[in-house]
């Protein structure tokens, strides 16, 4: 090589890493960009929907085919002589369910923010209706079966809420904060008995009224909080308000079958009160040393509903005006975690909550004719429910040899409730502790795996006799769900195993058994019950430009009942059973792929099928079986991006959305005043949006 090719290479050689230099910096420069210089992205087009629905738009008012608007912004400036950063964020602000935040803030010093959202809920049913006046509270109600005309229910949520932050010396925070939610619209109510007259498909004497919602809730609070090196602490006050602007329900016609229990008598009726709530709290945790820390937190709550029921004057003698409510209710709890080994670590908590009520017994009901142990009516008095629990835990973590890990534990909750007169059997205290055992291994360096049993006791003090409307005690033998006696056996096993490098999978299965035990040898009431869940998920990484993720899951429900049925033109007792379940299977996959540099494209599927089974049993072949209720839910959603330049891309949507069910409850619904609730068993629902995607810094 002479000197002349030499100095050329020379040349070329320094070129190319002067280059390669520029091409890092760059590079570099770019990323320190992204990290120093806030980005903004504007995302705006507009979409077509196709199809009338009642599901698919349910809380975002996708429901009427047409043309609607897609706007989505994220703006973030900061300053660099003042370090301060200001954002503005804003979500479907083309659609109903849209949100604005504006939010201010200095780094190390303060912060506040303005956040706006709103939220509406279409009821799935389509009511056709005679009733009149929907919206308002005074409704004027057929006296007689009439067919009405499609009326539809929905309600709207406006919330505003403020927050301020600010950091005080000596590692002091102090904060504020305000929501203010508006809830406006009508939902489904009614009122009756079971003396309705006997019209084919006329069920009792349930006439339909519309619910008026016009709330208005209010939270805020305060919070000083202390973050030092070994001890942190909270503490403030947090309140609630709730306002209903409308007292009563009036009404004017209806049924007058049933004399004195006719629907027509129940007017006014009483809507939810306004009430208050305001809460006192201190938490807070504490390190004792590197490897041992506890936390724990104190409370208290007062809650009270002092607002009339009714106007006044349409209040009868002797009924309260309003239900003078108040509850009370401390809390205190606590827990440690520390690692007094280095193979061994240990959780403790432990958990008291005492509910006080305090509201007064008072009749408003004077109707009612039962009789308490004095003789005297109380079922048309209220019940207050008093009440405390108290929750421990305990567990403890050991590493063993050859990459074992044993985990064991106890788990303790008794309930403790203040007695009072009921028609339902009841027990003053119930008790449940849970044994749990696991064991956890590294089976190969691709896989790993852990199975756990648990076993759950519940028990509790003897149960109280109800009473018979002469004031004699009696025996109800069906044990309500939550106070029963239970034997409870749960097993479970996960397994995490990568059998090729792009490749993962992890396995979920767990299963668990119920026994109940029954009252003075009675096998009427809950017998037994199961519970399983499957579940799989896989992640395969075919390249740096293609990823799947597909997953399956499988839940069964099942519990297993008796009763009776007492025949009034016999007197004969008789008896039945349903074996319900509940049976859910879902699956899908997520595809997500980078054919070009410019061009990202995916694919998402998933069916989800819910049935409801009932197997019911009677002594009598001739009684109705409740049929089965299956539904399904389908959806895929197709997307594309095309970049047309570094700051400016495409965006191309397509949903489809299918439900399917044979649900009967509300297709053959009919109130007495012939109001009907149907809905659309099989809905198709297709949406497609395009839109532009722009970004700068």
């Amino acid at each position: 090589m002479n000197k002349l090719t030499e100095k050329l290479f020379q040349s070329i050689a320094a070129s190319s890493l002067l280059l390669a230099a520029e091409a890092a910096a760059s590079t570099e420069d770019e990323n320190l960009k992204r990290l120093t210089k806030p980005q903004s992205t504007i995302n705006f087009g507009a979409g077509h929907l196709a199809n009338d629905n009642a599901r698919f738009g349910q809380y975002d008012g996708l429901r009427n085919e047409g043309a609607y608007g897609i706007l989505n912004i994220d703006i973030t400036k900061r300053d660099d002589n003042t370090g301060t950063w200001l954002k503005l964020l804003g979500r479907n602000l083309g659609l109903q369910n849209r949100t604005v935040r504006f939010e201010h803030n200095k780094q190390g010093h303060w912060r506040y923010f303005i956040d706006f959202s709103q939220t509406p809920r279409y009821e799935p049913f389509t009511t056709v209706t005679a009733v009149t006046g929907i919206g308002g509270a005074h409704l004027n109600v057929p006296t007689s079966p009439t067919t009405g005309e499609p009326a539809q229910l929905h309600t709207e949520r406006q919330a505003i809420s403020f927050g301020v932050n600010r950091l005080l010396p000596g590692n002091f925070e102090l904060q504020f904060h305000f929501r203010n939610e508006e809830k406006d619209g009508t939902r489904i109510f009614g009122r009756g008995n079971r003396l309705g007259p006997p019209i084919p498909g006329v069920v009792g004497g349930y006439e339909f009224l519309p619910e008026p919602i016009n709330y208005s809730t209010r939270q805020f609070g305060g919070t000083l909080n202390y973050n030092g090196q070994d001890l942190q602490l909270s503490g403030g006050y947090y309140g609630t308000l709730f306002v209903n602007r409308n007292t009563a329900l009036y009404t004017t016609g209806g049924s007058g079958t049933g004399g004195i229990h006719a629907p027509s008598q129940f007017s006014p009726i009483a809507l939810p009160p306004d009430n208050q709530s305001h809460q006192m709290f201190l938490s807070g945790g504490y390190r004792f040393s590197p490897t041992t820390h506890g936390t724990f937190k104190a409370a208290y709550t007062r809650a009270t509903q002092t607002d009339g029921f009714l106007p006044t004057q349409l209040l009868a003698p002797g009924i309260g005006g309003n239900l003078g409510g108040r509850i009370d209710t401390a809390l205190v709890q606590g827990g440690l975690t520390s690692r007094p080994l280095s193979r061994l670590s240990v959780l403790a908590n432990v958990r008291f909550e005492d509910r006080d009520d305090n509201t007064p017994v008072l009749l408003y009901n004077p109707l009612a004719g039962r009789a308490d142990f004095n003789g005297n009516r109380w079922s048309g008095l209220n019940h207050p429910r008093s009440f405390s629990t108290l929750t421990g835990k305990f567990e403890a973590n050991y590493a063993l040899p050859m990459s074992f890990r044993l985990i064991g534990g106890v788990d303790y909750e008794h309930w403790s409730r203040r007695w009072q007169p009921t028609f339902v059997g009841h027990r003053t205290g119930t008790d449940e502790i849970s044994y749990r055992a696991e064991i956890r291994r590294t089976l190969a360096d691709t896989l790993t795996g852990s199975i756990a049993y648990i076993h759950s006791d519940r028990f509790g003090s003897p149960f109280i006799p109800a009473m018979t409307a002469t004031g004699e005690p009696f025996f109800n033998l069906i044990a309500p769900l939550n106070l029963s006696d239970r034997n409870r056996d749960k097993m479970r096993l996960a397994l995490n195993w990568e059998p090729i490098e792009p490749l993962s999978l992890q396995v979920m299965i767990d299963e668990s058994f119920d026994h109940y035990g029954h009252r003075n040898n009675s096998t009427l009431g809950l017998r037994n019950g199961s519970a399983r869940n499957y579940s799989l998920d896989a992640v395969y990484t075919v390249s740096e430009n293609l990823q799947a993720v597909a997953w399956f899951s499988r839940n069964e429900t099942h519990i297993d009942q008796a009763s009776r049925n007492w025949n009034p033109a016999d007197g004969s007792r008789e008896i039945w059973s349903a074996n319900l379940q509940n049976i859910g299977t879902s699956f899908g996959t997520d595809i997500h792929g980078k054919p070009t540099d410019k061009l990202d494209v995916g694919v998402s599927l998933s069916h989800s099928l819910i049935a409801d089974k009932f197997k019911q049993k009677t002594s009598d072949p001739a009684t109705y079986s409740v049929p089965d209720i299956s539904t399904e839910l389908s959806n895929m959603r197709l997307f594309a991006r095309y970049a047309l330049r570094k700051n400016f891309s495409l965006h191309l949507d397509y949903i489809l959305n299918r439900f399917k069910t044979d649900e009967w409850t509300w297709n053959h619904w009919t109130y007495a005043d012939g109001t009907q609730l149907t809905q659309d068993t099989h809905q198709i629902v297709s949406f497609i949006g395009f839109s532009g995607h722009y970004t700068w810094q």
